[in-house]
């Protein structure tokens, strides 16, 4: 996912504006790490929100459970692909 966060901008961008009370369009956001310094602050909050959902409430960790096997996780964190690995030493081989 890392390397298609890379490669997708050299081709594509989205149209508008990223913030539009501050002018600044898809456009002008550089490739890679470098466009984390043009997102707004309020950007940058929506992130840590949104993963501080998942990780309190979506993938809260269940005591009675492996670490990372968590219940709403699904095949390789995927929700709802496939469910999760019932075969107990290929579940391990794969975590």
């Amino acid at each position: 996912i890392a390397t298609m966060g890379y490669i997708t901008p050299e081709y594509f961008k989205f149209p508008g504006f990223l913030a539009p009370h501050l002018g600044l369009e898809f456009s002008q956001v550089p490739n890679g790490l470098a466009a984390i310094s043009k997102v707004p602050s309020a950007g940058i909050a929506q992130w840590v929100f949104f993963v501080g959902l998942i990780e309190t409430g979506f993938l809260k960790q269940d005591p009675s459970r492996a670490p990372g096997d968590f219940a709403n996780g699904g095949t390789l964190g995927v929700p709802n692909a496939g469910g999760p690995i019932e075969n107990e030493e290929a579940r391990k081989r794969k975590l």
